[in-house]
C-alpha cells in the first residue's frame, strides 16, 4: 500500500511538473537588448551598517540608466530579491522609447547574519522577518539606511546619484516574499512609494499578510496604484494558498477603491510569468506619469457614509510633550492637556494653541460636565479638579489615582484609576459631590471611557490587549454586565492595540484613538473603519468639537490634528439620544 501511495505522489507531482513546463510565454521587445539603444551602468555593493537590522550584511546593486544627468533627481524603483525580471534590459529600452520616466534602480537582497565559520554553522537569513513582517521596519530601512548609502556613491563617470523623494516618483516590486514587502513598504508609507508591483506575492498566514484584504476593505484609501501577478498553481501548503490569497488582495484592493491591475496564470511559484510581463506592468505602473496617483473612492458603507470629499487630517498644533487629554465645552470648543509639562489649552478662533493653566499637576484626562465646568484627572496629586468658566480650580475628588474621565448627563463621574503599576486598574463612580465609588477592578491598563449616545452603556480601553470593555449602567451609577466587547487590530510591531480615548458618535459608532489610527466600531463591538493618521502616528486620545461637535480632533502625542466628518460626536453633558438599531 505505501509503495502504491508513494507511486501516486510521485505520478501526481510529475503530472504537475509536465503541465508548468507546457506553459509558455511571449517575449515582450523591451525585454532583449535592442540595437541603437542605450545601455544604463550597474553597480553592485555590499550594506552592512544596519541598526533596524542589527549584524546583518547583504548584496545590492544600483541600475543608473544611460540617459540620467545629476542636474535633477531621478524616479526611483526598489526590488527585493535582488535583479530580477530582465530589469536592467527592460528599463534601458522603456526609458529610450520614453514609456517609463528616468529612473535609478535599485536592486536589494535580503539581509543575513553571518556564520562565524560556515564550516560548523549557517548563516541566520533575515529574509521572512525583513520581507513577510507587517509593519514599518523594512521601508524605515530602505528610508533612513540604503536608500542614503545609495546616494552617497557614484557613477564610474562620476555622476552622483539623486533620488526624487516624491512618493509619485517612486516605485517598488518584488516577488512572493518580496512581493509582500513591496506592498507594505507602500501601505507603510505612502507619502514615500506610490506605485507597487507584487509577483506571486505572499499575503498568506506566515507573518500576518493573511490580514491584509481585511484591512484594505477598513483603512481609509491610500494614493497607490497595484498590480498583482499570480498562477493558480502556486503554493497551497500550510500557511495558505497563494493564489486565493492574491485573488483576495485583488477584490480587495477593488472594493477599497483602488486602482488596481492584475495578470492571472496557470504556472507556480516561480518567476516565469512576473519576467514575460515586467515590460507591461512598468508601463502600467507609470502610465500618465508625472499625473499624480490619487487614492479611489471605498465601497466601504461606513468610510462612505461619514468621509467628505475633500477634507483630510489636519495640523493643528505640534511640539508638545505627550499631548493626551482631549475634550470639548457645550460650544464645542477644543481643550486639551499636556501632562508632563503639567498645562492645559485651548485653540483660539485661529485654530492656535492658547495656554490656561500651568498647575494641572500632571492632569491627564479632561471632560466638561452638564454644569458647563471643566473636570481633569491628576494621577500625581491622586485629585479630580474642577475648573470654573474663568479657569479657577478647586478639588472635586481626593485620593483617586485618575487617568481618564468622562461624564454623564445626571452629573455622574467615571474615572479610570491606577494601582501604581497600570496592571490591577480600577474604574469609579464619582457622582456630584464628589463622592468615589469603586464600581470595577481588575482590568489591565484600562484607559478611556465613553458613554453611549442613550448613556446606558460605557465603555472603557484596555490599553494592553485589543479589547474595549463594555457595562451595563444601573440607575444608581454602578455597573454590570461586564465583558469584552469591541474587538480592535493591532499593529505587528506592538503586540496588542495600546487604545487610548475613545467617543461614540450620536449613531452609536465608537472612535477609539489607537497605535493604527482612529478604529471606528459599530454597536456591537466590529471595527469597521479604520482612518490612519499622517505618516503613521498613533493615536492617544480624541474627542469630536466645533460648533456641530463635527470635527474629530486627536491627540497623537507631540501634535494635534483634526478631520471634519459627516457625524456628530455625542456628549455626555448632552441629552441622552437614541442611537440607530445595530446591524447584527
Amino acid at each position: 500500500m505505501k509503495k502504491i501511495w508513494l507511486f501516486l505522489v510521485c505520478l501526481q507531482f510529475t503530472a504537475l511538473l509536465a503541465q508548468n513546463n507546457t506553459i509558455t510565454y511571449s517575449e515582450d521587445p523591451a525585454s532583449v537588448e535592442q540595437p541603437g539603444v542605450p545601455k544604463g551602468e550597474l553597480i553592485k555593493l555590499s550594506f552592512s551598517n544596519s541598526k533596524i537590522f542589527p549584524g546583518t550584511t547583504r548584496d545590492c546593486w544600483i541600475y543608473v540608466p544611460a540617459q540620467y544627468k545629476a542636474d535633477r533627481p531621478a524616479c526611483l524603483y526598489v526590488n527585493q530579491d535582488a535583479v530580477q525580471w530582465k530589469a536592467p534590459t527592460v528599463f534601458d529600452n522603456l526609458i529610450y522609447k520614453k514609456e517609463m520616466p528616468v529612473t535609478i534602480a535599485v536592486f536589494v537582497a535580503h539581509g543575513r547574519v553571518l556564520a562565524a565559520d560556515n564550516k560548523t554553522a549557517v548563516d541566520r537569513f533575515n529574509r521572512s522577518y525583513e520581507f513577510d513582517g507587517l509593519g514599518d521596519n523594512y521601508v524605515r530601512f530602505l528610508l533612513e539606511e540604503l536608500l542614503p548609502f545609495v546616494e552617497k556613491q557614484k557613477t564610474a563617470d562620476g555622476r552622483p546619484i539623486i533620488l526624487s523623494k516624491n512618493a509619485n516618483d517612486r516605485a517598488i516590486g518584488g516577488s512572493s516574499t518580496g512581493g509582500i514587502a513591496s506592498f507594505t513598504a507602500a501601505w507603510e508609507r505612502p507619502d514615500v512609494f506610490s506605485r507597487v508591483f507584487s509577483a506571486i506575492g505572499t499575503f498568506v498566514g506566515l507573518r500576518g499578510g493573511d490580514r491584509y484584504p481585511t484591512l484594505i476593505r477598513k483603512t481609509v484609501p491610500k494614493p497607490i496604484r497595484v498590480f498583482l501577478q499570480d498562477g493558480s498553481n502556486d503554493l497551497n501548503i500550510y500557511a495558505g494558498d497563494w493564489w486565493k490569497a492574491n485573488e483576495s488582495m485583488e477584490r480587495a484592493l477593488s472594493f477599497a477603491g483602488y486602482e488596481v491591475n492584475h495578470a492571472w496564470g496557470e504556472d507556480g511559484h516561480n518567476g516565469r510569468h512576473g519576467t514575460s510581463i515586467f515590460p507591461d506592468v512598468m508601463r502600467w505602473l507609470w502610465k500618465d506619469w508625472p499625473q499624480p496617483v490619487k487614492a479611489g473612492n471605498s465601497k466601504n458603507e461606513l468610510l462612505s457614509s461619514i468621509l467628505i470629499s475633500g477634507e483630510d487630517w489636519e495640523l493643528v498644533a505640534d511640539g508638545f510633550s505627550f499631548a493626551d487629554g482631549t475634550a470639548a465645552n457645550a460650544n464645542g470648543d477644543f481643550f486639551f492637556t499636556d501632562p508632563p509639562n503639567s498645562k492645559s489649552y485651548t485653540l483660539d478662533a485661529a485654530g492656535k494653541p492658547v495656554l490656561l493653566n500651568r498647575n494641572t499637576q500632571q492632569g491627564r484626562g479632561t471632560v466638561f460636565g452638564i454644569d458647563g465646568k471643566r473636570y481633569m484627572v491628576s494621577a500625581q496629586s491622586q485629585k479630580i479638579f474642577e475648573y470654573d468658566t474663568k479657569e479657577k480650580a478647586k478639588v472635586f475628588a481626593d485620593h483617586l489615582p485618575g487617568k481618564y474621565i468622562t461624564t454623564a448627563h445626571n452629573g455622574n463621574c467615571y474615572v479610570t484609576a491606577t494601582d501604581g503599576t497600570d496592571k490591577e486598574s480600577r474604574v469609579y463612580l464619582v457622582n456630584p459631590e464628589g463622592k468615589k465609588t469603586i464600581v470595577d477592578e481588575g482590568l489591565h491598563f484600562a484607559n478611556g471611557l465613553a458613554l453611549t449616545p442613550d448613556q446606558t452603556n460605557l465603555y472603557v480601553t484596555e490599553s494592553d490587549s485589543h479589547w474595549v470593555w463594555v457595562y451595563s449602567m444601573k440607575n444608581d451609577g454602578t455597573l454590570a454586565n461586564k465583558q469584552k466587547y469591541g474587538w480592535l487590530h493591532i499593529k505587528d510591531a506592538d503586540g496588542r492595540a495600546s487604545a487610548g480615548g475613545l467617543q461614540c458618535d450620536t449613531a452609536g459608532h465608537v472612535y477609539v484613538a489607537t497605535s493604527s489610527g482612529v478604529q471606528i466600531m459599530d454597536q456591537v463591538g466590529r471595527v469597521n473603519a479604520i482612518i490612519p493618521l499622517p505618516d503613521g502616528a498613533d493615536a492617544s486620545n480624541l474627542c469630536f468639537a466645533g460648533p456641530g461637535f463635527n470635527v474629530l480632533y486627536v491627540a497623537a502625542h507631540d501634535k494635534i490634528y483634526r478631520r471634519k466628518l459627516n457625524t456628530k460626536g455625542a456628549n455626555g453633558f448632552a441629552d441622552p439620544v437614541r442611537p440607530m438599531n445595530p446591524r447584527l
